[in-house]
């Protein structure tokens, strides 16, 4: 059995919680959804369907959110890029990537002109979304606990990015 720490258990039953609220609630429109036409990139949702799969186009299309700690890029320590699973802008250097605790890819901050951010105030909370700038894909989001030099921890789900080595 593997012991878990408090901020790991804290993490898996806040996403259970979110979880149950998200099932009873419904999940709202994506950034990318809700203005289609304001990205670079653009696709029908059949489209983006085919191209991403079921659990890549819920995350990014959707705003949904994966399991934490199932990610293969949490452990993702090589040289590189991380870029958006939807169009491949280069979105995460990996030299700002660190170990948050939290299950997901933590980066302390992002490329230049790479995310865009939107308010997102479901599961009676008020936090920053952080979408692709390109194509409107949702990542994850932005949270003020991170480490220097920014202060900042974008919490990216694994499955709404690739990663290109050195």
């Amino acid at each position: 059995m593997t012991n878990l720490s408090r901020r790991e258990v804290f993490g898996l039953g806040t996403v259970a919680m979110a979880a149950g609220v998200m099932m009873i609630a419904g999940f709202g429109k994506s950034p990318a959804e809700a203005a289609p036409g304001k990205y670079e990139v653009r696709r029908s949702p059949a489209e983006w369907r085919r191209q991403l799969g079921a659990e890549r186009f819920h995350i990014l299309r959707e705003g949904g959110t994966e399991v934490p700690y199932t990610s293969p890029l949490l452990k993702e320590h090589r040289r590189g890029t991380f870029v958006c699973a939807g169009c491949a802008l280069p979105l995460f250097s990996s030299t700002t990537k660190f170990e948050s605790g939290t299950g997901w890819p933590s980066f302390y901050a992002p490329l230049p002109r790479a995310v865009a951010e939107t308010r997102d105030s479901t599961l009676g909370m008020v936090r920053r979304e952080v979408h692709c700038r390109r194509c409107g894909g949702h990542l994850g989001h932005v949270f003020d606990d991170g480490p220097k030099p920014t202060g900042l921890r974008y919490c990216m789900d694994g499955l709404s990015l690739g990663f290109h080595p050195v």
